[in-house]
């Protein structure tokens, strides 16, 4: 290892870290340099044309989850006729599991997309995810909707889902900001249970809703303190926004990262996701407006020397070179961007494997169609790429 390897490395370690979902045992960070991907779905396997929007998380015992969509006949969104499916793996990602439905669309306007997932404090593993219309043709009478559903065998089986849509937009919305809109999903990827505080527990998940008299979108978090059985809705955390995620910061906070076309869009919640600071940019990492993911890879209140989070985005205005971008200062700024998938490429979620690894769920986008990739990767391998 090169003696600047060394260095960065040895600011990181010992350490614990905080996985999504739970609050893991310690975990140190791996050393080694290594890099390993392989494809989970080809365009044609298991009878689709197209695959894509991946979500990626770590389970209480270290398996690994992935769920996506399974776009059968073509790459659109809703209202088109959709699968979401899952795949497990025991064995740190080498070998998965064949792929399992958790909700078969069964026709135009009877499908189902755009999945995230979070782990509750009692281990069940809370899925959300759309059906029905598409968001852009939701109207009161034939709504896109929204559902919850809940595996309680690390996402073996599944419970039927709950539709939760009048909870959070339309006549009877929790929040009577939220009762003049018109559709709503949830971006994709990973959901956030928060670890610090009073609201230790709270499961948050970010929808984007779209403003009744307008092709716009706003953000507001739906959140749970009963693992996920009901739900309320923030008050508006962005305006202009699209698909977000969320990050725990070490001082309780929560940040969000906004999909935009530029500069990405943030701001900060110091009361556990209901309120929300004035919304900013960060101008160092402008993109494609594109769906990524936030990871917490080690922090200082758990025993690391330094925080360190990692945001997964196409570094580039067109969808290519997902890449992941480093934060040393809770999301301030960041920097040092590396290229995970050369060309074209769109989606990403990341989590923190209970190896000290970094697993990464992410979107290709060939000439035949839509695939998806699971990339396994270390830290020191991402510092090694900036030498």
């Amino acid at each position: 290892m090169n003696r600047k390897l060394h260095i960065c490395l040895s600011l990181l370690l010992p350490l614990t870290v905080l996985g999504q979902g739970v609050k893991l045992p310690a975990i140190a960070l791996s050393d080694s340099v290594f890099f390993y991907e392989q494809r989970l779905y080809a365009p044609g396997d298991y009878g689709s044309r197209n695959w894509r929007i991946p979500a990626l998380c770590t389970l209480n015992d270290g398996t690994l989850l992935a769920v996506n969509d399974r776009r059968k006949y073509n790459e659109g969104d809703l209202p088109q006729d959709i699968d979401i499916v899952c795949r497990r793996s025991t064995d740190g990602g080498r070998t998965w599991s064949p792929p399992s439905t958790i909700v078969a669309g069964t026709g135009y306007k009877q499908g189902y997309g755009d999945p995230a997932v979070v782990v509750c404090p009692n281990g069940d593993v809370v899925l959300t995810f759309v059906g029905g219309n598409g968001l852009f043709a939701s109207t009161a009478d034939d709504p896109i909707r929204t559902y919850i559903c809940r595996s309680t065998d690390g996402g073996t089986t599944w419970s039927p889902p709950v539709d939760i849509t009048s909870t959070l937009w339309g006549s009877q919305a929790a929040n009577p900001a939220c009762r003049p809109y018109r559709g709503s999903f949830c971006a994709s990827g990973n959901g956030l249970c928060l670890q610090r505080g009073k609201h230790k527990g709270r499961l948050l998940f970010v929808a984007a809703m779209r403003r009744n008299d307008a092709w716009a979108l706003d953000n507001f978090v739906l959140y749970s303190d009963d693992n996920g059985h009901s739900w309320q809705v923030s008050e508006k955390a962005f305006e202009g926004g699209d698909e977000a995620k969320l990050v725990e910061l070490v001082d309780g906070g929560v940040l969000m990262s906004v999909r935009q076309n530029g500069a990405r869009g943030h701001t900060v919640s110091t009361d556990g996701g209901i309120t929300w600071s004035p919304q900013g940019t960060w101008p160092e990492m402008t993109t494609n407006a594109c769906n990524g993911d936030l990871l917490r890879l080690c922090a200082t209140d758990q025993g690391a020397m330094q925080n360190v989070l990692l945001h997964s985005i196409p570094n580039s205005m067109q969808r290519e070179n997902v890449s992941v971008f480093v934060s040393y200062d809770e999301g301030r700024t960041w920097q040092d961007p590396v290229v995970l998938c050369h060309g074209p490429s769109v989606y990403s979620s990341l989590t923190l494997q209970h190896d000290g690894t970094i697993g990464c769920f992410v979107e290709r986008n060939t000439s035949n169609g839509c695939e998806l990739w699971y990339q396994n990767f270390t830290f020191a391998w991402l510092l090694s790429q900036l030498q």
